[in-house]
């Protein structure tokens, strides 16, 4: 996924001479042909992501589409001031590319683990995120990136993980893709976690059990119509997301139905990281199942909220 980004900046750049690339302390020969070809449009800063954050601020107010690429907690955390008061504030069209979203970097430790970071951007005005499931979005999500007018976290997994969507169908920031439909439960997920969730379903359909499932890539803007259709016509919900259960994509769904659907918010279950640091070292499969979401565990829970336990 991450070389599918960094692949689709590059051809994007080729046809828009305003986007610049900044990078922090990628390593050498990360995006060497961008490098080469448009040397005056490709920044690698070294360990300083505070100061590229202005430096992409102060690039977008001179009309350039700066799109900036590092670890997802030193691009969140550490940066979370600079890019309330150099982005966010002046609604810049700059785009934060997070390596690593979730448990990716589970065997460097809670430092590197970006649990937190969809709760960190969220909470910031003017920002939206995006959370690709496979290569394919991705791709998808950069070519519709170049003309969004606001701040953009993309929330990138480890790569190599497997194709689940069409190349060809339609994408766009703020929309969701209905993988399967089902009036009895639905499973919305964002992200990579949509790979889990559509084995989930397929080994529970295998039982017997009719689950859809609904894609929400963009965390922010939520899909408010399609929301507003599914909670009033199915019957249990479940969302799925690889982040702290506090203040996630789970909570942006609860948040929003009970503002405007207060007796829908019992049909709700979310699955997500018990909010607590990771307290065990391994990789990142191994830390998804021991904080819980295991595909045994969600058929489980889900099995025994829809009453066919």
């Amino acid at each position: 996924m991450r070389k599918a980004c960094l692949s689709s900046i590059y051809k994007q750049a080729k046809k828009n001479n305003k986007i610049i690339f900044i990078g922090s302390d990628l390593g050498p020969g990360v995006l060497d042909d961008f490098k080469n070809e448009f040397p005056n449009r490709f920044f690698m800063e070294g360990v300083s992501e505070q100061f590229i954050i202005g430096m992409s601020a102060g690039l977008a107010f001179d009309g350039f589409l700066p799109y900036i690429n590092t670890i997802s907690t030193f691009l969140t955390r550490r940066c979370l001031e600079q890019i309330i008061v150099d982005l966010c504030m002046h609604n810049l069209p700059v785009k934060l590319i997070g390596n690593g979203g979730g448990l990716v970097y589970a065997p460097l430790g809670p430092t590197h683990q970006a649990v937190d970071d969809i709760a960190l951007m969220r909470s910031i005005p003017n920002m939206s995120i995006v959370a690709p499931c496979d290569a394919h979005e991705m791709e998808a999500l950069i070519e519709k990136s170049v003309n969004w007018p606001h701040p953009l976290y993309v929330r990138i997994a480890k790569g190599g993980d497997k194709i689940i969507s069409d190349k060809f169908q339609t994408f766009d920031i703020g929309k969701s893709i209905t993988y399967k439909e089902s009036s009895n439960a639905v499973i919305l997920s964002t992200g990579i976690m949509t790979q889990k969730a559509l084995e989930i379903i397929n080994e529970l359909s295998n039982e017997g059990i009719d689950i859809g499932l609904i894609h929400l890539h963009t965390v922010t803007p939520l899909d408010h119509k399609k929301i507003d259709e599914v909670i009033k016509n199915v019957e249990h919900i479940f969302t799925l997301e690889e982040h702290f259960i506090v203040n996630g994509f789970g909570t942006s769904i609860l948040e929003y139905c009970n503002n405007n659907f207060q007796e829908y918010s019992n049909k709700i279950y979310r699955f997500a990281l018990p909010f607590h640091f990771p307290d065990q070292y391994g990789n990142q499969e191994t830390l998804i199942n021991h904080m819980g979401l295991d595909n045994e565990k969600i058929k489980n829970d889900i099995k025994q909220k829809i009453g066919n336990a």
